[in-house]
């Protein structure tokens, strides 16, 4: 057998590390797949009401970039670990490593900043109230934070007079009211959408009889800090498999790094002539350039 079709590899270490990081990365590029084909599909339904533009109130956009970075980056993990491809295996290896770190680095800088933070989350959602009638994305996700955390606008309440139709300048019965999912509401009754009228010109204690007052930034924060074990959750369920994932591949390099050393060592000491290349002689088969074989006839 000529010398460049023969590698060595550990039979077990080898296979479970190579088999391990081609499911971890297959899995991904599926589910990297699926995101993009949401986002493509949300964003072309998106367009027929073709409205806003800005990338917070078109969740679809969030959606085609977060698509687009897994599909690519898990596609070079599948092919790296198909073809022991050390250049590829350590892109793949050192994109998941930034991304984690850019991940840790902004969530501790947005603990560190969480003034700064707050601040820019209500910026962007008086931003959205001021166009809530003309993007569907934005108030389908403002109707359902409003809704379920029992809350109204980023700050407070008062959030709505941006809004030209809730505006207390505005005419029709809209003005000086705020939206209905605002509204403390009996679910055993018909919903009524107007019963929001003219709470923006009551003061707090007034207007907190009928609708939730408190801002839905706050409302969300609170409910973090009271459910801590979700967030943990949540936390370890999108860092621990990008951390997995640099772990297989740090592992897996090592591994073909020794192979390769281990074979160029022996190719030097072998006398020609000589096959007595023992436990840990394998033949190149196709895609899996180190599977574990008998040596094929030369």
């Amino acid at each position: 057998m000529e010398a460049d079709q023969v590698r060595y590899c550990s039979r077990f270490p080898y296979l479970c590390l190579k088999f391990t990081l081609i499911a971890y990365s297959t899995i991904f590029w599926l589910i990297g797949f699926f995101v993009l084909a949401i986002g493509v599909y949300a964003e072309v339904e998106r367009q027929k009401y073709k409205t806003l533009h800005g990338a917070f109130l078109a969740p679809a956009i969030i959606l085609i970039l977060l698509g687009v970075v897994m599909f690519m980056v898990s596609f070079i993990g599948v092919l790296a670990s198909l073809r022991d491809n050390l250049c590829l295996l350590k892109v793949f290896m050192y994109t998941l490593g930034v991304c984690l770190i850019l991940e840790l680095t902004g969530g501790i800088l947005a603990l560190i900043f969480r003034h700064q933070t707050m601040d820019l989350l209500n910026r962007n959602i008086a931003r959205g109230i001021t166009n809530y009638y003309d993007d569907l994305d934005f108030k389908n996700i403002m109707d359902f934070v409003q809704e379920q955390f029992k809350c109204c606008g980023g700050r407070d309440y008062m959030d709505w007079e941006r809004n030209q139709y809730h505006s207390c300048a505005a005419p029709g019965p809209l003005a000086c009211g705020v939206p209905y999912t605002c509204c403390m509401t009996n679910k055993t009754v018909v919903q009524n959408t107007l019963c929001g009228y003219k709470a923006m010109s009551l003061d707090r204690h007034s207007a907190q009889r009928f609708i939730h007052v408190r801002g839905c930034t706050d409302a969300v924060i609170l409910w973090f800090l009271d459910n801590y074990t979700i967030m943990a959750g949540a936390l370890l369920g999108i860092l621990l498999p990008q951390f997995l994932g640099v772990l297989l591949s740090l592992l897996y390099v090592t591994r073909v790094e020794d192979i390769i050393s281990q074979w160029n060592t022996s190719a030097d000491v072998l006398l020609p002539g000589q096959d007595s290349k023992a436990e840990l002689e394998f033949s190149s088969l196709g895609c899996c350039r180190c599977y574990p074989g008998t040596e094929s006839a030369a």
